[in-house]
């Protein structure tokens, strides 16, 4: 059942300001792996001058703690991330605990990654300005790129992020949301952004057999509920190819939904959905951008799937 308070939410979900600058600047590239500094500006101060967010980044930079690349025709714009020195440091922060240990500490790795990397991040940014806009609770740490998850068998399925979101209601309630977020930018074919689907399908049903105890599987509880209470929605973000492309992709992760059983089995439990970016960017992801991957109805909210 939602939580009820007194009175719905009256201000916007923003970092805050007693906690230095530069602090929550290292926790945001360490949590997101790489960001440009307008990202890093509209995370955590968007309504600041551009200086009050690069001089910490230069200072930080000069210590030794970030690193940057300059993106490919962009007249010189950074992407930065932690040099081991800046990883070593913020490894143990309260606030970063259960991060996946995947940093991009160099220029190679980081040039290589920046393309999805940053559209990881402006997928984040869409979420974070509706919350804004709306007053509900969704911050710069509350959304952790590339989760795994054990299959069993060595397999696992990895998330491009997990997202953790708080809805105020109009009457005053607050719902709790959680999202695991697939970013497609139409790199790979579109049968194989679909198979992701028969992933997240074993996942919400794998139980993790007690060693010698086999017999006691079937009374076991799945894997996913060490995490969470409620197996997260599945959420698809689509961008990179034309709005006819992106539509042939989400009819096929719809195809997918209603022909795989497993697939089809999920989507009766779990709320699944398909949006392209530009329209999260543009009407915000509480709009009605949202294809349900059951097929099934118009374009909705993803709160409503």
């Amino acid at each position: 059942m939602p939580l009820i308070f007194d009175q719905p939410a009256t201000r916007s979900f923003v970092p805050s300001p007693l906690e230095p600058l530069p602090h929550q600047l290292l926790a945001a590239v360490a949590q997101h792996r790489m960001a440009t500094t307008q990202q890093l500006q509209d995370l955590l101060r968007p309504q600041a001058a551009r200086q009050t967010i690069s001089r910490p980044l230069n200072r930080l930079h000069k210590e030794g703690l970030i690193g940057y690349t300059a993106l490919p025709d962009s007249h010189g714009k950074r992407a930065w991330y932690l040099t081991p020195d800046g990883a070593r440091i913020t490894r143990d922060w309260p606030q970063l605990r259960g991060r996946p240990p995947y940093p991009i500490t160099s220029a190679s790795a980081a040039s290589m990654k920046t393309p999805h990397v940053l559209t990881v991040v402006r997928s984040h940014l869409a979420f974070v300005a509706d919350a804004r806009r709306r007053g509900d609770e969704h911050g710069h740490l509350d959304w952790t790129p590339e989760v795994a998850h054990s299959l069993g068998d060595s397999e696992r399925v990895i998330a491009d992020a997990l997202m953790y979101y708080v809805l105020h209601n109009d009457d005053g309630s607050r719902t709790k949301l959680r999202a695991l977020v697939e970013v497609d930018r139409a790199t790979t074919s579109s049968e194989r952004l679909a198979t992701k689907l028969i992933d997240y399908a074993r996942l919400h049903t794998y139980t993790p057999a007690p060693p010698g105890r086999r017999a006691a599987q079937a009374n076991a509880a799945p894997a996913w509920q060490r995490w969470y209470p409620v197996f997260p929605r599945i959420l698809f973000i689509l961008t990179g190819a034309s709005p006819v492309t992106l539509a042939h992709r989400i009819e096929d992760l719809q195809a997918m939904t209603s022909e795989h059983p497993a697939v089809a089995q999920l989507a009766r439990r779990v709320p699944l959905g398909a949006a392209v970016l530009d329209d999260l960017e543009q009407h915000g992801p509480t709009g009605p951008v949202w294809n349900p991957l059951t097929g099934q109805g118009e374009r909705r909210s993803w709160t409503e799937l």
